[in-house]
């Protein structure tokens, strides 16, 4: 991703950050408050009349520095062999870890790579068995091949900004950025060690995105990253943003790549979703208007009274204006307009009937279309919204237009059903239900009510039924506008 102004298109400085590793390149350097000296590397700055061949010896010296390093790896790592009355035939199989390797390890083997694991998030103890310089297949389009570019390109200071990373991840990717960059264009590599549990005793945690490259002075007039992000998640979404809405422009690089190791778990928080909300909801409720009940939709949340604390958001309002930024519906229209709107949503949550009410209106298996009871948990699949045009739709809903995979309730045949709504809306099905906060859902064209009733054959001793309303009554979490019929 490169962000620029319209009218600028020189980058000096390139970011590379993994939102899911946290080893991040960030480019505004005087951002980075500590860094770690002993792997600092900064390339001299080539005079006009040099060669490039002539840069070719500080990166060989560089390169001698990471064999080195290496090596140190390789001699850390060496496995004692196991005692005979440690030996266990097959431990820890139920690991994820193994399932696709390691069964030829040993079970000390086992032993050590499942905890490096447990506390990396990834397969560590492969990493450090693997070269620093293993061969890589170019994945590109075929095209990027033969594309050719002119040296006299800005240079770039590539910052990693990491969290409990394995060395040898670390090293391979300070090796991968000088081989696969020209000499004459490599600055300076940074490594920020961001409060890593076993190396640091700095608190401060700011959250970090993906990947991107940006001009540095334009990164800082634009208000750099949004300081009272927390941990992880949601600030690649208000920088994207921010950056169309005021005046700039996001463009995708097909032909540069940079890969990044998902942590099958994220170690450095054991409440990850939290983070991830709180963030979503700031940007919400900074860039986003009248559209941020989409955030609040998706999240569950009330919007009123949410009990989320989003930190002081005064400072990006002020930057907002400052910056003359455009509204979130402009981008809608001039940037996204694939992205969908649902703004006649009047009412969203999980749907409880007072006869059972720690049972919720559920999709059911995603292979059928019948909708259940499940016990109450606030996941997606029990995800409820119903709409000014009396739709209730149950599940996931689709973020643009190109999707149809939305699904509403219908009544098929005096049975309840789960069907795509563009499809029973086409075919003048029965999807249109009066509903209002603790009354009946009643179908507007069948008059049936969608109720609850009793059998022993069902999970959980319920299921639901189209049938002569009884006097059974609904509520829904979140109510945006009245519900009268």
């Amino acid at each position: 991703m490169v962000c620029t102004r319209k009218t600028k298109t020189l980058v000096s400085t390139c970011v590379i950050l993994s939102g899911m590793t946290n080893i991040i390149c960030l480019l505004y350097v005087g951002w980075v408050t500590n860094y770690i000296a002993s792997v600092y590397v900064r390339g001299q700055e080539p005079a006009p009349d040099k060669k490039l061949e002539e840069d070719k010896g500080d990166t060989l010296k560089i390169i001698e520095r990471l064999d080195h390093l290496e090596n140190v790896i390789k001699q850390h790592i060496q496995e004692a062999p196991a005692k005979p009355e440690e030996v266990e035939t097959e431990p820890f199989t139920d690991s994820s870890l193994f399932a696709h390797w390691g069964q030829e390890l040993s079970p000390e083997g086992r032993r050590v790579a499942l905890k490096q694991f447990q506390y990396y998030g990834y397969n560590a103890y492969l990493s450090d068995r693997l070269p620093l310089d293993r061969p890589l297949p170019d994945l590109r389009p075929s095209g990027c091949r033969n594309l050719s570019f002119p040296d006299s390109l800005p240079e770039v200071s590539i910052v990693f900004i990491f969290v409990n990373e394995a060395l040898s991840v670390l090293l391979r990717s300070i090796h991968s950025a000088i081989e696969r960059t020209p000499s004459h264009l490599l600055k300076e590599i940074i490594l920020v060690d961001d409060n890593s549990s076993n190396e640091t005793r700095y608190s401060w945690s700011p959250a970090l995105i993906g990947c991107f490259i940006v001009d540095r002075q334009y990164f800082q007039e634009i208000g750099l990253l949004d300081e009272g992000m927390e941990v992880y998640g949601g600030e690649n979404v208000e920088l994207g943003i921010r950056v169309w809405q005021c005046g700039g422009s996001v463009e995708v690089l097909p032909c540069s790549r940079i890969a990044h190791i998902e942590r099958a778990h994220k170690p450095y928080t054991e409440d990850l979703t939290a983070h991830v909300r709180r963030n979503a909801l700031r940007v919400a409720e900074v860039w986003m208007d009248e559209f941020k009940s989409h955030v609040y939709m998706a999240w569950n949340i009330p919007q009123e009274d949410s009990g989320i604390d989003i930190g002081d958001i005064t400072a990006r309002k002020a930057l907002r204006k400052q910056l003359q930024c455009k509204t979130f519906r402009w981008y809608l229209v001039s940037v996204y307009p694939e992205m969908r709107m649902y703004s006649d949503i009047i009412a969203y949550g999980v749907l409880q009937n007072s006869l059972k009410t720690d049972l919720c209106l559920d999709q059911g298996p995603d292979t059928e279309n019948v909708p259940i009871m499940y016990i109450c948990h606030g996941m997606t699949p029990q995800n409820v919204y119903y709409t000014s045009s009396q739709q209730i739709h149950v599940g996931i809903l689709s973020p643009t237009v190109d999707d149809d995979d939305n699904r509403c309730l219908v009544d098929v045949n005096s049975r309840p059903r789960l069907i795509e709504c563009s499809y029973a809306k086409a075919k003048r099905m029965k999807l249109h239900w009066q509903f209002s906060q603790g009354g009946p859902i009643q179908n507007r064209k069948s008059k049936r009510c969608l109720e609850l009733q009793e059998n022993s054959d069902m999970e959980f001793g319920f299921q639901l039924v189209l049938q002569k309303c009884s006097g059974q009554h609904w509520s829904i979490t979140n109510v945006l506008r009245s519900l009268a019929s």
